[in-house]
């Protein structure tokens, strides 16, 4: 599966952004599929993954209440709201999905095989 998201762009604090994810092909009921991010001299951390069947979300405690994971199951497309953005959000997003994602560990970057190449997203204060 490749991975192609697009929606990045310069923001000011307050701001709103969509994110968008699109799978090259035909997402199975067991993927799980979301979001990460990467801030400057930070690790990658966990923002935001759905599973594609249940349409359950799971959202950092840094973002819960300000962003929306959601999909368009027929365009194979994952999409992140992003309201109320803060400077502190600036970070390269990667998109990443998985059919093989243990629940107790899907916060962990390693549990997911297929990755986009990043959108920067940057929020000015």
């Amino acid at each position: 599966v490749q991975l192609q998201a697009s929606g990045g762009g310069l923001v000011q604090a307050g701001d709103s952004l969509r994110l968008s994810c699109t799978a090259s092909r035909r997402i199975g009921s067991r993927f799980f599929m979301g979001w990460f991010r990467q801030a400057p001299g930070r690790e990658r951390e966990f923002v935001a993954v759905m599973n594609w069947n249940s349409r359950h979300t799971y959202y950092a405690d840094s973002v819960k209440g300000r962003f929306t994971i959601s999909r368009d199951g027929r365009e194979n497309t994952v999409y992140l709201q992003m309201n109320g953005l803060k400077p502190e959000d600036t970070a390269v997003y990667y998109c990443a999905a998985d059919s093989s994602v243990i629940l107790s560990q899907l916060r962990e970057g390693s549990q997911y095989d297929y990755w986009g190449p990043g959108a920067l997203v940057t929020v000015s204060s």
